[in-house]
């Protein structure tokens, strides 16, 4: 549930998060997001993803055209389980697919993976940070 608040609460973003530097929207299945991704020392880039899937405390997922429909879009995707311990996993990630694809290869992976470590490294930073505040 605490990574679930943290990660739903837009409003708090510029505050923790590395990559995304600020998100706003309505979270339910089909609304659009306005999501800024900036990783630190790239430029800024604004989209509009259309949210699939909000299970809450269990599953965020959006779809994502970084450029033209079709030629590359994404799946970013948040699938939080609950483990034995009380603690909780995080599988945070994207699913690339177009025609665009096969010519960027390893390329977009790549790119995307250092923000991702940095942004989940933040998160659980601020989540076990609240978990432990009175």
């Amino acid at each position: 549930e605490r990574v679930w608040e943290v990660l739903t609460d837009f409003p708090s973003y510029p505050e923790w998060n590395p990559m995304i530097r600020r998100a706003s929207g309505e979270l339910q299945p089909g609304a659009r997001l306005r999501v800024q991704f900036e990783p630190p020392g790239r430029k800024a880039r604004t989209f509009r993803p259309k949210l699939l899937v909000v299970e809450p405390n269990r599953e965020l997922r959006w779809l994502g055209n970084p450029g033209v429909p079709g030629l590359l879009q994404s799946q970013h995707y948040f699938t939080i389980a609950g483990k034995p311990d009380g603690k909780a996993r995080l599988d945070h990630g994207m699913v690339f697919y177009g025609l665009l694809v096969p010519l960027a290869g390893n390329r977009l992976e790549v790119t995307t993976r250092g923000p991702f470590v940095e942004m989940n490294r933040a998160l659980k930073e601020r989540a076990e940070i609240k978990t432990s505040s009175p």
